[in-house]
């Protein structure tokens, strides 16, 4: 049998928002396979979330950068949120947008690129740039997506300097439209994908893997209920519904307005402005999103408590 260990317990809660003898007892009962666990706990009602919660962890900073119809952002790590206030640092950040456009957000392209203020390499640059400050850092991703005709509206939110903050977001309208107006819906839905963090743009690009696995989950879950089959089933189609609307960036409820979904403020959009209005791409990059931080004292903590 795995060993339970109690790093593995703290991650499962932090993913999940379960109580620690009901991770523990979920661990034991999937040998300790995290994704079974979570199923677990989701079957037995324990688990507050569909889907696991990214651990923020790292320091650094995320920037974007719009050129014509084309936008890019990227995420550059630091060991501190002192190194993340440098001006050095911050310049290198939005300096790293710019390269990411040049590269359609490839970093390996990036860090081959040539970098004009300096004459090195922009991981060159990099390198500098860590024996001088004295901190470990990272230009860790980064992505681009563009338009034939519209805009590419960016957002940054919690802006520390110019297109420079902790959440980056790009929003591609395509369209014939003013672009003054484009520009306007596309920031307003640009903050909305700051706060909402949709996963997908639309059902029809939703994983079918993700939509069978969420119906066995509901399908467990109303069957506890002792209801009728055809009742399950029913409940298990309201359930999927609700599942795109937490997780579908067209059909989520509008921040501004929660009365309409973000598909109905577009079509709204493009009926006021006399022409057609395609929502064709998204991206959100959240400073540290998936990283963990060392947190030896919480560990010990969790071990304390479970025995260990």
């Amino acid at each position: 049998m795995t060993d339970i260990t109690a790093a593995m317990v703290k991650e499962l809660r932090e993913s999940t928002g379960a109580g620690m003898l009901d991770c523990k007892k979920a661990l034991v009962e999937t040998n300790g396979n995290m994704d079974e666990a979570v199923d677990w706990l989701r079957k037995k009602g324990l688990a507050s979330a569909a889907k696991k919660a990214s651990r923020i962890a790292a320091e650094g900073l995320v920037s974007v950068y719009v050129e014509g119809n084309k936008g890019a952002v990227v995420e550059v790590n630091s060991e501190t949120d002192f190194v993340a206030k440098n001006e050095i640092f911050q310049e290198y950040v939005a300096d790293a947008a710019i390269v990411a456009l040049k590269s359609a957000g490839e970093v390996c392209d990036m860090k081959t690129f040539h970098c004009p203020k300096c004459g090195k390499t922009f991981e060159e640059r990099l390198t500098d740039m860590i024996a001088k400050i004295g901190e470990n850092m990272s230009l860790r991703r980064a992505a681009m997506i563009e338009v034939s005709e519209g805009v590419v509206a960016p957002y940054i939110h919690s802006a520390s300097a110019p297109n420079i903050g902790k959440i980056g977001v790009l929003v591609a309208l395509e369209s014939k439209a003013d672009k003054a107006k484009l520009a306007e819906l596309g920031k307003h839905i640009a903050m909305h994908v700051a706060a909402s963090a949709p996963l997908f743009l639309n059902i029809a690009g939703v994983d079918p893997a993700a939509v069978a696995h969420e119906k066995s989950i509901f399908a467990e879950q109303a069957k506890a209920s002792g209801k009728p089959e055809n009742i399950i089933e029913k409940m298990v189609e309201g359930r999927i519904r609700k599942y795109y609307e937490e997780v579908v960036l067209e059909e989520q409820a509008y921040i501004m307005d929660p009365d309409k979904k973000v598909k109905d403020v577009i079509a709204e959009t493009a009926k006021e402005l006399g022409a057609d209005i395609k929502l064709t791409g998204f991206v959100r990059f959240k400073l540290g999103e998936g990283l963990q931080k060392k947190e030896e004292d919480f560990a010990a903590e969790v071990a304390s408590q479970l025995g260990k």
